[in-house]
């Protein structure tokens, strides 16, 4: 079983566009050790998600959650795997080891060259400079690592500047997602430059290509793979199935925008999930009526409830703004993979089809 684990409330960090409130909530041993035991509840194998708030506010229970996990693997022969969401602005060699060492996957929130746009310390000081020395400190012991960006409006005009610039800081993997939610605002003038900016950023990827770099830029790569393999971009959503988030309470919710909403309470790490809960959300989930009879239907996220429930209030209604975005990213990722396969099918297929 798959949870994220919001280990904290709070964060050291005052985004713009963050749409988590933060307060001194933290998790207690007795809540994760609760939460460690119901991962390895249910099915073949255990995972964890360390989330927040920023999840290195609270790295003595990241330590006591691996300790624990990795010898409950041990004692029960299932498979244990973890990962982190972190600003990076707390991260140490000594931790980096012992994340390395339980073969922890990090995703760093870093926005490349729109950081200080709107990633700031509370109190309202730049980011950039520690977190780019961070990221180096990581990429030096994990160079495995991804960078996740989130772009709101105003830092659309350093799009392609931010992927060139995180992959020549090392990374290999990025993702890119826009930023959604109360907080920002969408224009048709931010989302014409978005066009340009990711028309740049296809270039980029192809010039790589043709030097033999592989370079992961999730928001266009991914709508590659998925049409070579001819896997449904819809069906990627599972509210409350596939990573259910652990509040810091010890409450269950399907996905992190509808913590808070009792309704949607799924169960506690205390009493269980509630698997009638469970079926009827699922039962709940549609594709989206507007949507229906689109020709992309199985090749958009229409179906990611977090995202629905941000702009429109409704998990089963999409936005004009995710519809506009997914039909750009669509067709700009399809004349990119024609133009790579062109120069090099052999190896495009070896990229892209696995």
């Amino acid at each position: 079983m798959n949870l994220t684990l919001h280990l904290t409330d709070n964060c050291n960090m005052d985004c713009s566009y963050c749409i988590r409130e933060k307060c001194p909530k933290d998790m207690t041993e007795e809540v994760l050790y609760k939460a460690c035991d119901l991962a390895f509840s249910k099915g073949q194998r255990a995972g964890l998600c360390f989330f927040g708030g920023e999840p290195l506010l609270k790295k003595d229970l990241i330590y006591k959650a691996l300790d624990y996990c990795e010898a409950k693997s041990k004692e029960t022969g299932m498979r244990f795997d973890c990962k982190m969401t972190t600003n990076g602005t707390l991260l140490d060699e000594e931790f980096i080891l012992r994340a390395k060492k339980a073969k922890m996957g990090i995703g760093l929130s870093f926005d490349g060259k729109a950081q200080d746009v709107c990633r700031f310390f509370v109190g309202g000081k730049p980011t950039s400079a520690v977190v780019e020395e961070k990221a180096k400190l990581l990429l030096k012991l994990m160079p495995e690592s991804t960078a996740l960006a989130t772009i709101a409006p105003q830092a659309v005009p350093y799009y392609f500047e931010s992927v060139k610039y995180l992959h020549d800081l090392g990374f290999r993997k990025v993702s890119f997602v826009l930023a959604y939610g109360n907080k920002v605002n969408w224009t048709e003038e931010d989302l014409k430059l978005l066009r340009v900016e990711l028309e740049k950023t296809a270039d980029y990827i192809k010039e790589l290509f043709i030097k033999k770099e592989r370079f992961f830029m999730s928001a266009l790569i991914v709508k590659i793979t998925d049409c070579i393999k001819g896997a449904n971009s819809a069906e990627r959503c599972h509210l409350g199935v596939r990573q259910m988030p652990v509040t810091p309470d010890g409450d269950l919710y399907p996905c992190t925008s509808f913590i808070g909403d009792e309704p949607y309470k799924l169960g506690t790490v205390f009493e269980g999930v509630n698997d009638a809960k469970v079926i009827e959300l699922s039962k709940r989930s549609s594709t989206p009526e507007t949507c229906v009879n689109c020709d992309l239907v199985k090749r958009c996220t229409n179906s990611c409830g977090c995202a629905n429930r941000m702009n429109t209030g409704d998990e089963n209604k999409v936005s004009p703004l995710q519809c506009t975005y997914e039909r750009m990213l669509i067709e700009i990722a399809d004349a990119l993979g024609e133009e790579l396969y062109q120069i090099d099918p052999v190896r495009f297929m070896e990229y892209y089809s696995k």
